[in-house]
């Protein structure tokens, strides 16, 4: 258990963390909402769940729930298909049960089996896209959610040519300049915030916030045409009462529960947001300082809780996101207690401040993600890789472009099939070893044999000549396949009339073991 002054340590790095999580979660939320089409508050209602209910069950200390981009297409497609938000809101409820029959599938294993080298990718990529999507929204160009991820929308647009046309067509220079100055301070704050005393905890994006509303208001005063307007700022929904705010929650329609659609789009979901949520869950692992370790599968019940909940209450559908939990972990966070607080400070600001919400610049958030952008793909990243040889860099790169130019989990398949040749390629190099004095011939396998290693073990066996002593040693062996073991035999057999003595050595008594699919023949065993 821990010790109060511990307790302490980590309230005071995880308040301060909560904050700078809430200032990017915000805008992600509403973008995501936006761009599924779904009404703006649903998003912030998986913000919410994501934060509270996700976060209290979880036992990842570090990562964050929410909407995810990655989902927008599926979601978009499903509410456009079916009868009605409630309708939609009703899957999202399914999905959380059926991701909840994953956990006793134990089906969270899944996640080990994915390249380091792959994780990296995605993080980097993340890192990239959130630079390259966040850079319109820097110069004052919002007609993209911001929560869109994908490389190319519906309109037949993509990352490259938003980016070109907002700098040649869409410059606002209020935003560019609230942008500039935001950016300015991030890097220098990164490099200068005292390690001691109470300015160690102001978050750098917190102060980004202000920086925007007040220079946007001096703007206002001092350049008007500068200024501005609500198109360029966060706009979250406003109830003029309790009773309103408490509308903007939904409960699903459960008479859909036989429409066949209803589960086929339920499946869909919990099949893609588990998987979004275990790589986002390995990732966050991966750059925790701690290095603390996630229970994969529990983290399938904790998000299908958190469906259940958020369809219940007219969500989104909620996944890990790796966005938020890197922001999480750069901001120095030590325990979910920051992931709980984020959540909490959703729900408080859009019941209580809603209007002070819509008073930040679109601008000022996008430098704040262009810096965690950045933080996620930092070069020394890429060189870390270069230097570890071309098995993890090429994964890399490939699944960074891949991401970049499809989507998250498109990406993460083609960087994991790269991986896997690298594999191939790694048990094609050399596992047999062929040595001899005279007459005395060694066929030695320095590692299992599978079936790619047919040709080789044929080529050595095919130098030992006539009338030779043959060991063959399979001693540092732990599985020997059948094409292998067929191989051994065919040899063994024809050995009797070529004058071959041969000798096997290796744990095989009996000569039936599990390190074989079949016995040797009758041969003298060493």
């Amino acid at each position: 258990m821990s010790s109060p002054k511990n307790l302490l340590a980590s309230v005071r790095a995880d308040l301060p963390a909560s904050v700078v999580v809430f200032l990017v979660a915000l805008p992600l939320c509403l973008g995501v909402a936006l761009a599924s089409g779904a009404p703006l508050f649903s998003g912030l209602i998986a913000g919410i769940v994501g934060g509270i209910v996700v976060g209290s069950v979880s036992k990842s200390s570090l990562s964050v729930s929410g909407p995810a981009a990655g989902l927008t297409v599926i979601v978009l497609a499903a509410i456009e298909s079916l009868p009605s938000f409630q309708v939609f809101t009703l899957a999202v409820v399914l999905a959380g049960i059926l991701q909840i029959a994953f956990y006793f599938t134990r089906a969270g294993i899944l996640a080990e089996f994915v390249p380091s080298s792959v994780i990296t990718g995605m993080l980097a990529a993340i890192g990239l896209i959130l630079i390259l999507k966040q850079i319109p929204h820097a110069v004052g160009y919002d007609g993209e959610a911001e929560g869109i991820f994908e490389f190319s929308t519906r309109d037949g647009a993509n990352t490259f040519t938003r980016i070109a046309g907002s700098l040649t067509n869409s410059i606002t220079p209020g935003a560019v300049l609230i942008a500039g100055v935001s950016l300015v301070f991030l890097f220098w704050w990164d490099a200068a915030r005292p390690k001691q005393g109470p300015l160690r905890f102001v978050p750098g994006p917190l102060v980004v916030v202000v920086i925007g509303v007040v220079g946007n208001a001096l703007l206002g005063l001092l350049v008007p045409a500068w200024q501005l307007g609500r198109t360029h700022l966060v706009q979250v929904p406003i109830a003029d009462s309790p009773a309103a705010f408490l509308r903007l929650f939904s409960l699903p329609d459960f008479t859909a529960v036989t429409n066949s659609a209803v589960w086929i789009t339920a499946a869909t979901l919990a099949i893609v947001a588990s998987l979004e949520s275990l790589l986002s869950v390995t990732a966050v692992d991966e750059i925790d300082p701690k290095r603390r370790s996630t229970d994969k599968n529990w983290e399938l019940l904790a998000q299908g809780g958190g469906n259940i909940v958020s369809g219940l209450v007219g969500g989104l559908p909620v996944t890990s996101v790796i966005v938020r939990s890197s922001a999480n972990v750069d901001s120095g966070a030590e325990s979910k207690l920051s992931t709980i607080l984020h959540g909490s400070w959703l729900l408080l600001s859009v019941a209580l401040i809603p209007f002070v919400l819509n008073l930040i610049p679109l601008s000022a958030l996008a430098a704040v993600l262009i810096a965690t952008g950045y933080k996620l793909a930092k070069p020394k990243l890429f060189l870390e890789r270069w230097k570890q040889g071309w098995s993890q860099f090429v994964p890399l790169v490939v699944t960074v472009l891949a991401i970049l130019f499809t989507d998250l989990l498109e990406g993460i398949l083609i960087g994991m099939g790269v991986g896997f040749v690298f594999v191939v390629a790694r048990n094609f190099r050399t596992a047999i070893t062929v040595t001899h004095d005279g007459a005395d011939w060694m066929v030695r396998a320095r590692r299992n044999l599978y079936f790619i290693h047919k040709h080789e073990l044929q080529q050595c066996l095919g130098r030992v000549p006539d009338g030779a002593n043959l060991l063959i040693d399979l001693s540092a062996t732990s599985y020997v396949d059948l094409d292998n073991v067929d191989i051994i035999n065919a040899f063994i057999k024809n050995a009797a009339h070529r004058d071959i003595a041969v000798i096997v050595r290796g744990d095989i008594a009996g000569k039936t073991t599990p390190m074989i699919d079949a016995p040797l023949a009758e041969v003298r065993y060493a």
